[in-house]
């Protein structure tokens, strides 16, 4: 049983009904999502043929909730490795070749013994032998000309590179919330 209750996390959105994240996508799983129906943070949207029961007690597990208090989102993005990858769509931006965020690495631009820094502008998405073959040199020096210039995305652009991204199991009631790139019944 708790093996298919695994397998229901919700889909979480923001009080204005947009996933507070697409990439990841913003799921919790099922015990966060009963103890945030129980204290009444969060409304139901749609619901699973699932139940859970208590002895006095049962209730079908919700896969769609919307928290009851709007979370603004960040003004910007935090910098991380993850949204470095992100914004560079899972691209090594040296050979071009799409990968897995665990198969990345990041790359300075100008290496840190030229006085490169690690910020937006310095950090691209690279992959282990395109970043082993430009090692401490700059691309020209390399010459591995970079795809793109590196610059700090917004959140937009981040939550629209998600939606390129969409995840293994995807419920049908989370297709009214969620836009990936698909065609729309006529």
């Amino acid at each position: 049983m708790t093996a298919l209750l695994e397998r229901c996390p919700a889909l979480v959105l923001n009080a204005d009904f947009r996933p507070l994240s697409y990439y990841p996508l913003s799921l919790w799983p099922w015990q966060e999502t009963v103890k945030a129906v129980l204290s009444d943070r969060v409304n139901i949207v749609a619901e699973y043929d699932n139940q859970v029961h208590s002895p006095s007690f049962t209730m079908a597990l919700p896969s769609v909730i919307s928290l009851k208090e709007y979370i603004k989102p960040a003004e910007r993005p935090a910098f991380t490795r993850f949204n470095v990858f992100l914004r560079d769509k899972l691209t090594c931006q040296y050979c071009g070749d799409p990968f897995f965020a665990q198969d990345l690495t990041f790359d300075h631009v100008v290496p840190r013994t030229y006085g490169g820094r690690t910020t937006w502008e310095n950090v691209v998405a690279s992959c282990s032998p395109c970043n082993l073959h430009k090692g401490g040199r700059t691309p020209k020096e390399a010459n591995m000309p970079l795809l793109r210039t590196p610059r700090q995305p917004t959140n937009w652009e981040l939550q629209e590179n998600g939606r390129s991204f969409p995840p293994n199991f995807l419920h049908e009631s989370w297709n009214d919330f969620l836009y990936w790139d698909a065609e729309l019944d006529s």
